[in-house]
């Protein structure tokens, strides 16, 4: 298979790029290094430097021609997508039209595109973990980014030969991930326990997210582009697969199983919860169990130990 993948100098993309590697196919790599890093990406991937703004991103992936695309480029950050909401929209929602559309074109004959729990914004607690079928009412300007994200992916691809699928990913976490500025908590939790500095916990610490370990993550997209059958439908969340552990992990027990990784003889410092943060969260992934065979494997207290390990490796 001839796998394209936008984002991928990043955190999810550059370990699906090994994982590709690994497993015999040709990868490609679109990535402006916004977030991204060079030397994040392996050996023997054909890769180009572009913004997938750039009205040039498109004939470039007509000619790397690949059989799949895995849209993991965006703008990530909540905090940013308050700060600058146009931006936000313009990376998230019309960025993924672009790629959909140019893979459309390219004759790809299957794109899945990185979708995001911040879709259904603050949910009930008697309706978690939540299925694909809950409400929608995100929180913030990236969650409504993202949100629109996928109908610009059905639009795009719709009565196309092109499968696609949305998938909405729980925190993911693990080796690569940047613990500067506005990473994933385990990534800042890591960063900070290995310079010696005091970790914060914004709020009390009890709010819960659904933490995933990047293995798991490359596992369901690489189990998705090997399936047999469509992963895409027209109609409402049928395209949308939620990527996570269906468990809550509270932050205070999340920076405890940092702590024991790591040997931090510290405590946390805790600040003013931020704007726009949800307090509980958690995905049923049964629907992706059901459609190309795929669960979750990694415990917290060993994904956080494998990823204690990668930060402890670096300089």
């Amino acid at each position: 298979m001839r796998v394209l993948i936008t984002g991928g100098a990043g955190f999810i993309g550059s370990n699906l790029a090994e994982a590709l590697l690994l497993g015999g196919h040709e990868v490609g790599i679109v990535d402006d290094l916004s977030a991204g890093k060079r030397e994040n990406v392996p050996e023997g991937v054909w890769m180009r430097v572009i913004d997938i703004l750039d009205p040039a991103f498109p004939s470039l992936l007509v000619a790397f021609a690949p059989t799949a695309v895995v849209h993991l480029a965006a703008q990530a950050s909540v905090t940013e997508s308050l700060r600058d909401p146009e931006r936000d929209w313009a990376v998230n929602a019309e960025g993924t039209r672009i790629v959909a559309q140019a893979a459309r074109n390219a004759g790809a004959t299957r794109v899945i595109s990185a979708s995001s729990a911040a879709v259904y914004g603050e949910p009930a607690e008697q309706d978690l973990p939540l299925t694909e079928a809950a409400a929608k009412a995100p929180a913030n300007p990236y969650g409504r980014s993202k949100l629109a994200a996928e109908t610009s992916l059905a639009e795009a691809l719709a009565g196309s030969q092109t499968d696609w699928a949305a998938f909405r990913f729980a925190n993911v976490y693990g080796p690569h991930q940047d613990g500067a500025g506005e990473g994933g908590v385990v990534a800042i939790f890591c960063q900070r326990m290995h310079d010696a500095v005091t970790p914060v916990i914004f709020g009390d610490g009890t709010q819960t997210r659904d933490f995933i370990y990047v293995g798991d993550v490359v596992g369901a997209i690489v189990a998705a582009l090997d399936a047999p059958g469509p992963l895409g439908k027209d109609a409402s969340d049928a395209s949308a697969y939620n990527i996570s552990t269906g468990a809550e992990t509270s932050v205070n027990d999340l920076f405890s199983a940092i702590k024991r990784a790591s040997g931090f003889l510290g405590e946390a410092r805790h600040e003013p919860a931020r704007e726009g943060d949800v307090l509980r969260s958690s995905l049923d992934p049964s629907k992706a169990a059901g459609a190309f065979g795929w669960r979750a494997a990694e415990r917290l207290d060993a994904g956080a130990a494998a990823t204690w390990r990668w930060y402890a490796s670096q300089p």
